[in-house]
């Protein structure tokens, strides 16, 4: 059976003549409750799509067409939206410690889907700014620290396979969320289209989530009295901030995030700099989500039987030589080999991430936790464009964002190989 072994918070070991009769011992829930959390928590997350720069990049031509807004003026607005709205991850956390999932997941929620409607009513500067501001909050922040902190509030022994389905889950609702609002804006217009997506937050994600959820006090949806004290038995934030896992971790993810969202928005013309087609750039993402999602699900079930610091090690490295490879590529197969390569690494970073708060800080202040390594991966994906386009600013070309880029994630992977890990999990 999975277990916790040498754990600074796990609880002392209970006598058996200290135990409960077992009828009473154990409050044993509905295994599919875990399941249908990670079902709803992966359904929160598509959710957040109003709010990422990707969603927001299904609307950008039409809205300046609408408003009259300069391109240079929505993208300040673009990037100090992300930065203010990153700092809503902390409040977050505290609620959903406080208050638990289902309530806060079910308020934000509502917020959101309020704030995308009134978003699709917009004509000024400052109401959009405000609006693309609180998207942010309510989206990208928020709603995605309540995604996390449901499924890792929800497992204990299979963390790790829970959080790669969670993954694999988000990977494919996004892609068909994507080509579903794609359609819907080409269709009926944008603001149409963006209002029917709040709607769809209001009337469906709400409800579901004050219906469905089940607080899960103590982080497990099979639980012990044993489990209920390991809950009580946690680390606090500042134990968190003080551990060396917690800074290798959200650095790491910090960096994969920077990196991956200064080439999402610029990949075409990377690739053009080496002399490919946007058919190949097209090809590239195709590939780059399929290796992904066969990676979350891989490093899911590779964190039940492997150290978490083992395998962003492994992650981060293979970033560091993808980055390295992408600047001398020049046959379509190279190109082909980077997008595995770097998709790869990407979803088992995405798995490490989701995966290791609950596992080597427990569950007693995971929103707190969680938030404050949100916030740090969302302003560094707000960093990333400005790093690669003042790179080919500078220097006429992107190559020396990637040389640049490539020791600092292979100190990381270093780092990550070398950091103890308070909470290990192993199968015995």
């Amino acid at each position: 059976m999975p277990q916790i072994e040498d754990n600074p918070y796990s609880p002392p070991a209970i006598d058996e003549a200290e135990r409960l009769p077992a009828a009473e011992a154990v409050e044993r829930d509905d295994p599919l409750i875990g399941w249908l959390h990670v079902a709803i928590a992966a359904a929160a997350m598509i959710g957040t799509l109003p709010g990422r720069t990707h969603g927001l990049g299904l609307i950008t031509e039409p809205l300046l067409a609408d408003t009259e807004i300069a391109r240079t003026a929505y993208a300040d607005i673009n990037l100090w939206a992300t930065l203010i709205g990153a700092i809503f991850c902390w409040p977050a956390g505290s609620l959903l410690d406080r208050f638990g999932t289902r309530r806060v997941l079910a308020v934000i929620s509502l917020a959101l889907g309020a704030v995308v409607v009134s978003l699709s009513y917009v004509r000024g500067y400052w109401p959009l700014f405000l609006l693309v501001m609180l998207t942010r909050a309510f989206g990208q922040s928020m709603l995605s620290v309540a995604s996390l902190t449901l499924v890792g509030k929800a497992f204990r022994e299979r963390l790790g396979p829970a959080m790669g389905v969670y993954s694999l889950l988000v990977g494919l609702g996004f892609g068909a969320a994507f080509k579903l609002a794609g359609w819907a804006i080409l269709t009926f217009g944008w603001r149409a289209a963006w209002s029917g997506i709040g709607l769809v937050l209001v009337a469906g994600l709400a409800p579901l989530s004050w219906l469905l959820v089940r607080d899960v006090r103590g982080g497990a949806a099979s639980r012990s009295s044993r489990d209920e004290a390991a809950a009580e038995n946690g680390a606090s934030l500042s134990e968190a901030l003080v551990s060396p896992v917690f800074w290798v971790f959200a650095v790491s993810s910090s960096i994969y995030g920077l990196i991956s969202s200064g080439i999402a928005l610029f990949n075409q013309a990377i690739l053009a700099e080496r002399g490919f087609s946007p058919e190949t750039y097209h090809t590239v993402l195709s590939i780059s989500s399929l290796a992904g999602m066969a990676a979350n699900l891989l490093g899911g079930w590779s964190a039940t039987r492997v150290s978490l610091n083992r395998i962003l090690a492994v992650a981060m490295a293979v970033l560091a030589g993808s980055l390295v490879v992408l600047p001398m590529v020049e046959r379509l197969w190279d190109v082909y080999f980077y997008a595995v390569a770097m998709g790869s690494a990407g979803g088992v970073v995405t798995v490490c991430f989701f995966t290791v708060w609950a596992s080597a800080f427990g569950h007693r202040h995971l929103g707190k936790i969680q938030g404050c390594a949100q916030m740090m991966t969302v302003v560094a994906s707000a960093i990333g464009p400005r790093v690669f386009a003042e790179c080919v600013a500078r220097t006429g070309s992107y190559t020396g964002a990637f040389y640049a880029l490539s020791p600092i994630a292979l100190a990381l992977a270093i780092a990550s190989w070398l950091v103890a890990m308070p909470g290990h999990r192993k199968t015995g």
